[in-house]
């Protein structure tokens, strides 16, 4: 890469955003970009997350791209490492591994208003673009939280995500900080090897059965020689989702889901004190919607003791909870999630008067179609604010993105564009009709504090509404919401 290289695209990372982003403009026949990855190979959070048990949590059918199906899935919900290859051939298979620039990292872009174009200051050096697309993603950036006395512990201590392979639990006593989504699928996985493991819960989380299953060989033989046999499973695996996604929407349907969880609980937890830790107060969906087997039994181990509360500090080797009480542990796991609202990216963007991202949105990020940004002329962000769902799957949402990225560039095009940007009174009323249709959805009546929340207090991550009403709004590029320029 040499200094001062100007791109007509320039996409930050290069997970299955940035791939996708590639592709669409491959497709599009634009093939002066770049894809930025700061770290040696592609997968986003799929590379990074390599944690014992971790595995997709909807159905890998519909967790791939639509137009590059993948007939081998050798699960019902496939594992990391399977995901991950299926990322890398994807990427090969569409000329996009070509477009990748490893160990790039964006340490600054500036919008140049004089030149109508962005700036970026690289850890490779400096590089400009007519447009930019920050695909990094909400799952990108571990949260660590402010434990006092955790950066004295004088053990191991690693995020979920940065899993330390080396470093053998086998005998250890081990202490799980956190219940979501990571540490449902490594606790399990952990648990019959570690000579203790101690997890401090702070919420109770709903827990569903996960209809998982082997894939035989005669259903791949099917997969991939019959012609469509793909769209018609997608479109299964679509259609159950979507209906549960109408709970979301109406909280008194997931109350009666929530009865399965509640049956799945008392058959796998026969301790009624457990059972009563274990138990979730508020209303299924409220939180990240989790699907586990094995978790709940591992809870029951004999070797597994469940603290009902957060961590309070730390001191030397032991880990003090809440409660006050204290155990001496060898190692610490974080399971503590992700950056998802206050993503680092939003300190690395700057319009044209050098505020940043974070400046503009002030703790609540906003986006017009969850997409471009008033202020930030020719940027794009892919899976941003206001467009996450409880119930599908992110490649549903990235399509759906990704067909609208491809409109608005080549509407650019079309008109000799070299400034477009969101209007932002146009941006103001999108949100103010999200906001309004979220009060009655689960995320926000549905009595729970969960990471959809940001640090005001308001709900900057949910779609309120179905993935098609999605596909139809991103479906239209209307050139009325922006103003733009020629030069």
């Amino acid at each position: 890469m040499t200094q001062e290289q100007h791109y007509e695209v320039l996409v930050v990372g290069a997970g299955i955003s940035g791939i996708g982003a590639g592709i669409t403009l491959r497709r599009m026949g634009i093939t002066d970009f770049a894809i930025l990855e700061k770290g040696d190979s592609l997968g986003g959070t799929w590379r990074d997350n390599d944690y014992p048990g971790c595995a997709c949590d909807v159905p890998s059918g519909l967790y791939s791209f639509s137009f590059a199906p993948n007939p081998e899935w050798s699960r019902l919900f496939a594992g990391q490492d399977e995901i991950r290859r299926y990322i890398d051939r994807t990427a090969a298979e569409h000329g996009v591994d070509a477009h990748v620039r490893f160990g790039t990292e964006l340490i600054r872009a500036d919008w140049d208003e004089s030149a109508h174009r962005w700036v970026l200051q690289t850890s490779s050096g400096t590089l400009t673009a007519n447009s930019v697309v920050a695909a990094v993603g909400p799952w990108n950036e571990p949260l660590v939280p402010p434990i006092p006395g955790l950066d004295t512990f004088g053990g191991k201590v690693f995020h979920s995500s940065r899993w330390d392979h080396d470093y053998d639990l086998a005998g250890k006593r081990v202490a799980v900080v956190g219940t979501g989504a990571s540490a449902v699928q490594f606790v399990p996985a952990i648990a019959p090897s570690v000579g203790e493991l101690h997890l401090y819960q702070r919420t109770a989380q709903w827990v569903l059965p996960k209809p998982d299953h082997h894939v035989p060989q005669a259903e791949r033989w099917v997969m991939r020689r019959i012609p469509g046999a793909h769209r018609v499973l997608r479109a299964i695996e679509y259609s159950i989702m979507e209906a549960l996604g109408l709970g979301f929407r109406h909280p008194w349907i997931l109350r009666i889901v929530q009865q399965i969880g509640k049956a799945q609980l008392r058959a796998q937890v026969r301790d009624p004190e457990l059972r009563k830790a274990l138990t979730p107060d508020y209303t299924l969906g409220c939180k990240r919607l989790l699907l586990s087997n094995t978790y709940l039994p591992a809870l029951t181990r004999p070797n597994v003791e469940v603290h009902p509360n957060a961590v309070a500090s730390v001191r030397g080797n032991t880990v003090v909870g809440a409660d006050g009480a204290e155990r001496e542990v060898d190692a610490i796991i974080l399971g503590t999630g992700f950056h998802i609202l206050d993503m680092p990216i939003g300190g690395k963007i700057f319009d044209g008067e050098g505020r940043s991202l974070d400046e503009h949105w002030k703790g609540s990020p906003q986006a017009y179609l969850g997409t471009t940004i008033a202020g930030f002329p020719n940027a794009y962000v892919l899976l941003g604010p206001a467009l996450g769902t409880g119930h599908t799957s992110a490649f549903m949402i990235l399509e759906a993105q990704l067909g609208y990225l491809a409109k608005a560039i080549a509407a650019a095009r079309d008109g000799n564009w070299t400034r477009m940007e969101t209007r932002p009174e146009v941006q103001a009323a999108f949100n103010a009709e999200v906001q309004q249709a979220l009060a009655t959805t689960v995320y926000n009546a549905g009595g729970c504090q969960s990471y959809f929340l940001d640090v005001n207090g308001r709900n900057s991550f949910n779609w309120p509404w179905s993935t098609a009403r999605m596909k139809t709004r991103l479906g239209e590029f209307d050139e009325r919401a922006y103003e733009m320029e020629t030069r």
